[in-house]
């Protein structure tokens, strides 16, 4: 039995929970999310939300631990939201917004302009003798994640100085120069 499948959700207060026709809808105080689903059963009991398999099929058994992973990420996102923060390291490199729209300077012949999802909160912050610092904001992790991992994909850090668009609190695996 899944040990992450089995154990059951606990709705927090001002949450909703409806399962209808294999979709489950959440909605709390930061918005709606909606997932579809198979292969497993979702109950709603009160405040906690059970998901069980129909049977101990390779399939089944795989997607009953994922099944409950997505639906307690989106009680906790719409109940409290996820924020994930870049931080930009490198001579030169910068962020700044208007809006929705997102402005880096990270070293190339042109500045690179994302425009980001409504449904995600954009700040940037930049201080003097520091590095600049995306932060985001949503109540959807999944698209939080693409939208950050986008962001990285700009220019990931290299092994040698540490140099690109990294998570704050990220360990990078640093190699010797040549010298070494």
């Amino acid at each position: 039995m899944s040990r992450i499948g089995k154990s059951p959700i606990v709705v927090p207060a001002g949450v909703t929970v409806e399962v209808k026709d294999g979709i489950i809808t959440v909605k709390g105080k930061k918005g709606q999310l909606t997932q579809e689903f198979s292969d497993v059963n979702v109950k709603v009991e009160g405040d906690q939300v059970q998901v069980e398999r129909s049977s101990d099929h390779k399939d089944h058994r795989a997607k009953h631990g994922l099944y409950r992973s997505l639906i307690n990420n989106m009680i906790i996102g719409v109940n409290e939201g996820f924020t994930k923060e870049l931080e930009l390291v490198g001579v030169g490199y910068r962020a700044s917004n208007q809006g929705q729209k997102l402005d880096l300077a990270l070293g190339y012949s042109h500045n690179i302009v994302l425009e980001i999802a409504p449904e995600v909160a954009l700040e940037t912050i930049s201080e003097k003798g520091k590095n600049p610092i995306v932060k985001l904001t949503s109540f959807d992790k999944q698209l939080l994640g693409q939208v950050a991992a986008k962001i990285r994909g700009f220019r990931k850090p290299e092994p040698y100085k540490g140099k690109g668009v990294k998570f704050v609190g990220e360990v990078l695996r640093r190699k010797a120069g040549k010298s070494a």
